[in-house]
Formats: structure tokens, sequence, C-alpha cells
């Protein structure tokens, strides 16, 4: 079975592949220094942050049961 040209899309021009550090220099990102960078203050409250926790576990299980 072989495929045809009229079933495939018209393909988009190549880009150049960059490397990580370019991309990230063309983003003008800092690099990370520390775990502490990539800490986020994410839940307002520990309450909100175990509403999340026990929706996820939840939703990760639904289908098991």
């Amino acid at each position: 079975m072989g495929t045809h040209k009229a079933d495939q899309p018209e393909s988009t021009p190549a880009r150049a592949r960059l490397s990580v550090e370019e991309l990230l220099a063309a983003k003008n990102t800092p690099p990370i220094k520390s775990v502490d960078d990539l800490a986020a203050d994410t839940f307002s409250s520990e309450d909100e942050l175990d509403e999340f926790l026990a929706f996820t576990y939840a939703e990760r299980h639904r289908e098991i049961a």
C-alpha cells in the first residue's frame, strides 16, 4: 500500500534547526542557577493545594474503579 503525493499535505518550508543555546538566546532566557529559580506560588493556600491534589488523584484513578 503506497502513498500518493495527493494523499500527503503540502509540506512547509524547512526551518533551520537551532541548538538549545540558540533558542534560549533568541528568547533572552536567563540560565537556571538554582532549583529555587523554578519555584512558583501556584496555589494561594494549603486548602487549594489539597483540593487540587484530591481532584488529580481521583481523576487518575477514576477508570480503575
